[in-house]
């Protein structure tokens, strides 16, 4: 069910291929100011896998009414929340009792038991698997890392950005004025199991960057791969999520912190470190000071220790956490 640990490279091919030319993909309209002074303040939450967990209800109710105390601008999740089946209108009738503005990301599992695409989005009320939105002087874009490559045989789920979406992101990159912050469910700065085409996705900020005279694209966020580091690259910040759930193992091993009849019912999570409260963070990026600042959240684990699992922590080159670290970044 779940190979996302069994990934080859990265590749670099095709560098040169992103032209300037228009696309169908949706811009969503908003009444923010157009200027380059302003401050946002967001809520963002990964990986809840509410098809799989069996509190994942639980930890989006948390996550919701932590966001209604703290009134952020918007909230916004990357991927793997549900599959569009008629009993998970629950997670979204939770989702919807923010009181404001949010927005989703596609995931790889948000289309597991044969769904399509087209019908998580239409369930989930997007206007495209990718498109992008302005708030109080930022320019804020969805990618969509789920489309399969035309040129290369990757095993696993399709993670790629295809010639199609790539256009129409240099276009949107090329039209906005404002500092840009970049979402996709897949890092883009992984050597395992990211974008397969994450280098060239890069080496188009660096130029949208490069050609704008000042840096636009600042910070891209990502999910997926259930991690907590930062990464700094030609001047761009790329922050991975943590997700709010879980960290998956791999079939071998097997978790004893609940007992028989619970693995029964809920198989999966046998293979998984499961934390004991919902992790997500709040990101408040400040263009006068030119200052990204997250504040995480933190965790355990439920049964045993992290040290204590007997696994490599480091088996994914970044460290196994049960946090999403604060941070704060300079641009």
């Amino acid at each position: 069910m779940i190979d996302r640990k069994k990934f080859i490279q990265l590749g670099a091919a095709g560098l040169g291929a992103l032209l300037a030319t228009s696309s169908r993909a949706a811009v969503l309209a908003t009444s923010a100011p157009q200027t380059q002074q302003g401050t946002v303040r967001f809520g963002v939450i990964s990986d809840l896998h509410f098809d799989l967990m069996h509190d994942a209800g639980v930890r989006a109710e948390q996550f919701i009414a932590q966001m209604n105390k703290e009134k952020p601008n918007f909230i916004l999740q990357l991927g793997d929340f549900c599959m569009p089946k008629p009993e998970n209108q629950k997670l979204l009738d939770i989702w919807k009792k923010f009181n404001g503005p949010s927005y989703h990301t596609l995931g790889n599992h948000d289309t597991d038991g044969g769904f399509t695409k087209a019908q998580t989005i239409d369930f989930w009320g997007m206007q495209a698997p990718y498109y992008s939105f302005d708030r109080e002087g930022f320019h804020f874009v969805v990618l969509d890392g789920n489309e399969k490559s035309r040129s290369t045989n990757i095993p696993g789920y399709p993670r790629t950005i295809e010639k199609e979406q790539l256009d129409w992101l240099r276009k949107d990159l090329e039209t906005t004025k404002l500092p840009t912050v970049i979402s996709c469910h897949q890092g883009l700065d992984n050597t395992e199991g990211g974008l397969s085409n994450g280098m060239q996705v890069r080496f188009l900020f660096e130029q949208i960057n490069k050609e704008a005279g000042f840096k636009k694209v600042i910070l891209v966020l990502s999910g997926h791969h259930h991690l907590n580091y930062h990464n700094e690259i030609n001047g761009i910040h790329y922050v991975q999520i943590n997700s709010s759930s879980y960290y998956w193992v791999d079939e071998s091993f097997r978790n004893d912190a609940f007992g028989e009849d619970f693995y029964k019912d809920h198989k999966w999570l046998r293979h998984t470190l499961i934390y004991e409260k919902p992790l997500w963070a709040t990101i408040a990026i400040d263009s006068k000071k030119r200052t990204i600042q997250i504040e995480g959240t933190e965790t355990k684990l439920l049964g045993k220790d992290l040290k204590e699992t007997g696994i490599d922590l480091h088996k994914d080159i970044y460290p196994i956490s049960t946090a999403i670290d604060s941070r704060r970044l300079k641009y």
